[in-house]
């Protein structure tokens, strides 16, 4: 008698890029926390202290219940700063690591999401490509260590003031916002090198590589894609935007610019505050005693963040571009976006409307559960999300107060503000032939 045995399938099964990138954040997620937890490598710290400070650094957000500074080891600093390296390489370097490491297929859904992820025309040389990604992100880390050093080595000595210099240059690069002192950047609002060094490497990290790549091989404004030039014209604007409106709004304000006495002065923190706010939570004034005016400003600001394929989080720059294109097109009644002589595509205007759509969808679900678990001001809840979202890090003084639902909450908002414009960018990308085709019919709008 025969007996005849199941088939098995020799099928392979594929993991979804969606999937990979957030098991990659989560396992990085939490053996960050394993190792916050280790013996020696800070004071009293709780499981939740623990999975707060790791996925913020992770995410690099910035956002902390305690003081990196003085709460953590030499040990634990170090691992905070590499947890805020490997997250804020992880979505430029992702698609590369996902074909060396992992050895994802590369069929055609997987190209596609590969080119959308770095922004290229193909996928033939991811492994050169994030060769060219790794020295510009160690040169760029580099420079502004040595440049932080000439003012942290004078005040801490040369081995304290050397961790202290490359700690925040690669904290500020990584757009993180993580500081080793308790009041950030606040006792430097006035020095000359931390307002041009950190605002320096933040907008060269948040401007995202494929611009620094136009910059660097192109070099001519002709030449560039459409991309840089959005993305140049768009954060010059909104620096120009959030730097004047402080300026204007703040300038007699006791708790933040009323205080400081020269006009120099008080326009160099202007400067530092409105080009730091899109993207990191550094800060050199009291971000808690700000106008409600200013607040929304930045709580604007920190949802738009900074550029595709950077260490900025938020809607970003160029979505935000398309948008008002979208608006200024319908009101002259255009059927294309046009911009510096380019078209762009209806698909490209529904993946900006996807995302926006998203985006505003998870603000307000976390806002509405952050109003639950928190008794507190709503307009520094909205702020606290904002930030979390965008992967800013600014904060109005009340995540250490969040109660362990509330830091869920926060931790929520923080994962899917790095990890969600990556994963719909994949389903954006991926196409799927309509089987069935319906009649056109009218909805009224509006």
């Amino acid at each position: 008698m025969k007996i005849s045995l199941p088939q098995i399938s020799t099928r392979k099964f594929s993991i979804p890029p969606p999937a990979v990138l957030a098991a990659t954040y989560a396992i990085l997620i939490i053996t960050g926390t394993c190792l916050l937890k280790l013996p020696d490598v800070s004071q009293p710290l709780t499981w939740s202290d623990a999975l707060f400070t790791a996925t913020s650094a992770v995410t690099v957000t910035g956002l902390s219940v305690v003081d990196v500074g003085s709460h953590f080891t030499l040990f634990g600093q170090i691992v905070v700063l590499v947890l805020i390296q490997l997250g804020g390489l992880g979505l430029m370097t992702f698609a590369a690591l996902v074909l060396s490491v992992l050895g994802l297929p590369i069929d055609i859904p997987h190209r596609t999401y590969l080119r959308e992820d770095l922004n290229q025309t193909s996928v033939g040389d991811l492994l050169q490509l994030v060769k060219i990604i790794l020295r510009v992100v160690l040169l760029c880390e580099l420079i502004g260590a040595i440049l932080l050093c000439f003012v942290f080595i004078p005040d801490a000595g040369w081995a304290e003031g050397i961790w202290l210099a490359l700690f925040h240059a690669v904290s500020a690069f990584n757009n993180a916002g993580f500081s080793l002192f308790p009041d950030s950047l606040t006792r430097y609002a006035t020095n000359p090198i931390i307002n041009l060094t950190i605002p320096g490497l933040l907008l060269l990290g948040g401007v995202g590589f494929s611009v620094l790549s136009d910059l660097y091989y192109v070099r001519r404004w002709q030449k560039f894609s459409l991309h840089s030039k959005l993305m140049l014209t768009g954060s010059a604007a909104l620096i120009i935007w959030s730097v004047f409106s402080f300026a204007a709004l703040e300038w007699n304000n006791p708790a933040t610019l009323g205080h400081i006495p020269g006009i120099f002065d008080k326009l160099q923190v202007s400067w530092f505050q409105g080009t730091t706010t899109r993207t990191a939570g550094f800060n050199t004034t009291n971000i808690a005693g700000m106008h409600d005016s200013t607040t929304l400003i930045f709580i604007l600001l920190m949802l738009i963040g900074g550029g595709s394929t950077s260490t900025a989080g938020g809607i970003k720059v160029t979505t935000f571009i398309v948008l008002l294109l979208a608006t200024l097109a319908f009101f002259k009644r255009r059927q294309q976006l046009h911009a510096f002589g380019r078209s762009i595509g209806l698909e490209e205007v529904l993946k900006v409307l996807a995302l926006t759509m998203i985006s505003m969808l998870v603000v307000a679900m976390s806002l509405f559960l952050l109003t639950i678990a928190h008794d507190g001001d709503f307009l520094d809840m909205l702020f606290e999300v904002a930030s979390a979202f965008g992967t800013v890090g600014l904060s109005r003084g009340i995540t250490p107060e969040l109660n362990d639902l509330g830091r869920a909450v926060i931790i929520f908002t923080m994962f899917v503000g790095r990890v969600g414009p990556l994963t719909l960018g994949f389903f954006l990308a991926t196409r799927v032939p309509p089987r069935i085709r319906y009649p056109s019919s009218h909805v009224y709008l509006g």
